[in-house]
């Protein structure tokens, strides 16, 4: 298995920051688009623990969280041949001491990279 091929960690790379992009700006469609739509989805947030894309699509649309600003520490994305991948990064708001911590698996689809687990945790 080839780890780190420069044109897939590249693609990834978009993928993360564009995710990024849409979680500041509370941009839901993108967010759900990028989940992978099925049953066997994952997201475990801060305060919630979410299985299957129409439970994580759902509290997207209950969510009435405004556009925010973070700055991420230690991004490392690892991919897996050409067809799997991780994101992890840790990110502080400003004006707050906490470090959240955020992890995203990824898997190449017909549509393209889709998140299938995701954990979100903040160190206390």
């Amino acid at each position: 298995m080839e780890i780190n091929l420069p044109e897939v960690v590249a693609e990834v790379r978009a993928v993360f920051e564009r995710y990024e992009v849409a979680l500041l700006s509370n941009d839901v469609p993108v967010l759900d688009e990028l989940f992978w739509n099925s049953p066997q989805t994952v997201r475990y947030g801060i305060g919630e623990n979410l299985i299957g894309w129409e439970a994580i699509a759902a509290f997207r649309a209950a969510r009435t969280l405004g556009a925010f600003t973070r700055d991420l520490i230690d991004t490392v994305i690892t991919t897996y041949g050409r067809d799997f991948a991780t994101a992890n990064t840790c990110y502080r708001r400003p004006g707050q001491d906490t470090i959240g911590r955020e992890s995203k698996t990824l898997l190449r689809t017909p549509q393209g990279w889709r998140i299938t687990a995701a954990h979100v945790s903040v160190m206390r």
